[in-house]
């Protein structure tokens, strides 16, 4: 990717997808970098392709499957001859119909190279990378972008491995695609590890569950330990404490009790309005107590200020 929008140029995702909303009747641009770091002159197959999300996963469609989106997606090449190590710009366009319904839809622009198959033999190997497409179809603003996490639970392999188990959410409007890590501290003397990579990602639809997974050395002991968890998704990020005892090999812990929790901006305004809620009505049921009676009311005034 060599472009993003202005609006999401500090977003991790928007640098590496193509990821937008788009009113019904648009047409948005993109160039695509693609490079050959062979020493081989290769030709370049250049297509859109379809994906789904399903299972916790971004699926990408068999072979040149094609979806919605594909039909809306034109490249200003379709095959590329690209020298030892040579690089080349290829420009897509997506245009939007006007009768568009409103939602999200997936897809990819696909890079694709085949093999020489060698002396004598008759098997061709097909290379190919591609830039996911995430694009969200509807009128008005962009819907937000949130996700929580649930249930923490320790366990170790056959083999001694230690790992957490952690249950995520997309409580919001678009896809999340969640990668992130996790520090464990106050462990056994005060001791502490990680962070620890996340290395089991998901990728969610707007109200899909899944979870992702963080694995740690056989040598860690069962603690307890105290376990931070910090995931992302793009600009969005979420972070629990949870309480943890790794088991012994072989088994699954028990789940881990929440230290504390990081909400999100909404959950948190949320919580605010509804205290003020809480306070003005006890401070109007104390007023009411003292007269006996009912507030009296006055009628409201507008007022307005001139320039």
């Amino acid at each position: 990717m060599l472009e993003a929008p202005t609006e999401r140029r500090t977003d991790p995702r928007a640098l590496r997808y193509i990821v937008d909303h788009l009113p019904p009747g648009t047409t948005i641009k993109r160039q695509l970098l693609i490079v050959n770091r062979t020493d081989q002159t290769r030709r370049v197959d250049v297509y859109p392709a379809a994906a789904t999300l399903e299972g916790g996963a971004f699926r990408f469609g068999e072979g040149r499957a094609e979806n919605e989106l594909t039909s809306w997606v034109t490249l200003d090449e379709h095959s590329v001859e690209l020298g030892p190590r040579g690089e080349t710009r290829v420009q897509a366009t997506v245009t939007v119909p006007p009768p568009a319904s409103r939602g999200e839809r997936y897809g990819v622009i696909w890079a694709s190279t085949a093999s020489t198959p060698r002396a004598g033999g008759e098997i061709t190997q097909v290379h190919r990378v591609g830039v996911r497409m995430y694009l969200d179809i509807g009128p008005g603003g962009e819907p937000a972008s949130d996700f929580s996490i649930g249930e923490v639970r320790p366990a170790r392999s056959p083999e001694g491995e230690p790992s957490l188990t952690i249950k995520v959410s997309n409580t919001g409007g678009r896809a999340v695609d969640l990668t992130g890590a996790v520090t464990l501290t106050d462990g056994p003397a005060g001791s502490r590890a990680g962070p620890f990579p996340v290395v089991q990602g998901v990728t969610l639809a707007p109200g899909a569950s899944g979870q992702v997974i963080a694995r740690f050395p056989a040598t860690l002991p069962n603690g307890p330990w105290k376990a931070e968890v910090n995931l992302e998704s793009g600009l969005v990020k979420r972070s629990v404490t949870a309480q943890v005892t790794f088991p012994d090999a072989g088994q699954v812990g028990k789940r881990g009790s929440v230290v504390s929790r990081i909400f999100s901006a909404w959950t948190v305004a949320a919580a605010v309005a509804g205290l003020l809620l809480v306070v003005g009505l006890a401070m109007l049921a104390r007023r009411s107590g003292r007269s006996g009676g009912p507030p009296t009311t006055r009628p409201r005034e507008r007022t307005t200020a001139g320039r």
